[in-house]
């Protein structure tokens, strides 16, 4: 809800794909984001907030925690949730004489909390890299040389509950890319990257790398898309995503001005790499509760993941988990067939981290299952139980799978005769004809018809008005045997866990595999299915394609 109310470019991800991969993206503008959130969080009466530097925990035998700020100020509960980024001994670096401590730039990072969390999670600490671009001032760009990228229109929105007539006003984001000079000066320069003179030694997120590392892992590439993006309505500072980096900052003047429309572009502030402490997922149960201390739970970076949305997903689970321990109430987590948080909490409580951790939907085998479309469907019943959705948003829940229940029913009720010239009509544009009489449900499964069609049918009518509902409705009916399938592979694979690979099996030379899953399989070098399942990074995609290789090549 505060994303929508603070969007200023709103798009939908993958529209050229099926609705179980389209995604929801919007760019906020940050300050009002901040000032919404804040407004929703002071409008519950019982919470009360607080803003210092946590410098110590102290818990009793029955783990009641003391946290103690840096003007000794003490506050106790029984349970607590640590959201840490990367400010544990965060360590900024731009080029190679110039380290700050902090975790993010302007704030100071936390060792005194740092080295007290090292001495209960002592096994399991280990440190990560992220990076961020530098910010540009948006007076200084050539905007005329760059494409347009505008909003797109309806907007699209994440609540299922907020109808805003009136938004924020929409602003677009440009699009310019690296040239080969960019990549000469980066490369003439790359000695000074902390990241290549062993500065840091950490792994960084594998999908978001800086533009140090697009130049020397895709050295084929001519060039690297880079997405300007403004940081709010009265902002002046542009956010130019994909170059994030950690090369000094005259360096960085000199290969941004190579940019097309950024050549006589100012820096506001610079890009930097920051490399920070994370404590091992797999040291946590699935509630993200630490397994070492009770009414102790972990959410974010601090769990080795990357990216706000995994963040905030964590923030959730450990938000509801720690309140109802509390309470001294059951806990509660989603499975994998439930949700994506699910699956993400599935990978890093039971397989831990090698590399910062990014949700897809490949890493998801009910992916089929889990649409952002239906999100209300699968979690609202849930919500409304944990008292985390009010009971006029329940009861607009209820009104809405009430309505999609019946039409499914009128629609699978209502037979249409093979003679009906509407029926004929239609046909006669369709590639594969329908030559039997057929009820409204089952029209509905052709792929070539939509839902909108049916309105050609009079007996058909009359059609819902909700975009949004008959969208629903049209995706559950054409998924339907497709996620029979998906569900029926899933309980084949369980039948093959325990076959082992043969001995000289190369896994460089399975097609569709991804190179993470390559590299991983590669380093842990499984003998079985079942044994990677274990490995992070895995995929269930991936399984599904060597039980196929296997399959072809008659190994099992």
């Amino acid at each position: 809800m505060a994303a929508d109310m603070s969007g200023i470019q709103f798009r939908k991800l993958n529209t050229s794909k099926g609705p179980s991969v389209q995604a929801t993206r919007v760019q906020a503008d940050k300050i009002i984001y901040q000032n919404n959130i804040k407004k929703l969080l002071y409008k519950n009466k019982n919470l009360d907030i607080f803003q210092q530097k946590v410098i110590n925990i102290k818990f009793d035998t029955n783990n009641n925690f003391n946290v103690i700020t840096e003007s000794n100020i003490s506050f106790f509960s029984k349970s607590l949730v640590l959201t840490l980024g990367t400010f544990l001994n965060g360590e900024i670096y731009i080029g190679l004489n110039n380290k700050i401590y902090g975790g993010r730039y302007g704030d100071s990072t936390n060792s005194y909390l740092s080295d007290k969390l090292k001495n209960i999670f002592f096994k399991s600490i280990r440190r990560f890299k992220t990076g961020t671009p530098p910010r540009i001032d948006l007076r200084s760009i050539n905007f005329k040389l760059l494409d347009k990228q505008y909003s797109d229109f309806p907007l699209p929105t994440f609540s299922f509950y907020l109808n805003r007539k009136k938004f924020l006003k929409q602003m677009p984001c440009y699009i310019t890319n690296t040239n080969i000079e960019t990549h000469k000066i980066i490369l003439d320069n790359i000695n000074k990257s902390p990241i290549y003179n062993n500065l840091i030694k950490s792994s960084g997120p594998r999908y978001c790398p800086s533009i140090e590392d697009k130049v020397i892992k895709f050295h084929d590439k001519k060039s690297h898309q880079i997405f300007l993006e403004p940081e709010g309505l009265n902002s002046n500072e542009i956010y130019p995503n994909g170059i994030s980096t950690s090369l000094p900052i005259e360096t960085q003047i000199s290969f941004i001005r190579s940019i097309k429309g950024l050549e006589k572009s100012k820096i506001t502030r610079p890009g930097y790499a920051v490399e920070y402490d994370f404590f091992d997922p797999i040291n946590l149960n699935l509630t993200l509760e630490s397994k070492i201390i009770r009414g102790l739970f972990l959410a974010g970076q601090i769990n080795g993941t990357t990216g706000y949305e995994e963040a905030a997903a964590q923030g959730i689970i450990a938000g509801i988990n720690s309140s109802r321990f509390s309470k001294n109430m059951d806990f509660w987590f989603p499975l994998r067939n439930e949700s994506y948080i699910g699956v993400m909490l599935d990978d890093l409580c039971k397989k831990g981290v090698i590399e910062p951790y990014r949700m897809f939907t490949s890493r998801a085998e009910y992916r089929l299952s889990l649409r952002e479309s239906n999100a209300d469907l699968r979690l609202s019943d849930i919500g409304y139980k944990l008292g985390l959705i009010s009971l006029n948003k329940w009861k607009k829940f209820c009104l809405k799978k009430e309505i999609i229940e019946k039409e499914k029913n009128r629609l699978k009720s209502t037979l249409i005769n093979i003679k009906d010239i509407n029926l004929i009509n239609l046909n006669n544009k369709l590639c594969n004809k329908i030559t039997n009489n057929i009820s409204g449900y089952d029209l509905l499964r052709n792929q070539e018809i939509n839902y909108e069609d049916l309105n050609k049918i009079d007996i058909l009518k009359p059609l819902l008005k909700d975009n949004k509902i008959f969208n629903e409705i049209e995706t559950q009916i054409k998924y339907e045997y497709y996620i029979y399938k998906q569900n029926k592979e899933i309980e084949n694979i369980n039948k093959y866990l325990n076959i082992h690979f043969p001995k000289n099996i190369n896994f460089n030379k399975i097609n569709g595999l991804s190179n993470e899953v390559i590299c991983n399989l590669n380093r842990f070098k499984p003998k079985s299915l079942g044994e990677m399942l274990n490995i992070s990074g895995i995929t269930y995609s991936s399984i599904f394609i060597i039980k196929i290789w296997l399959k072809n090549n008659n190994f099992i």
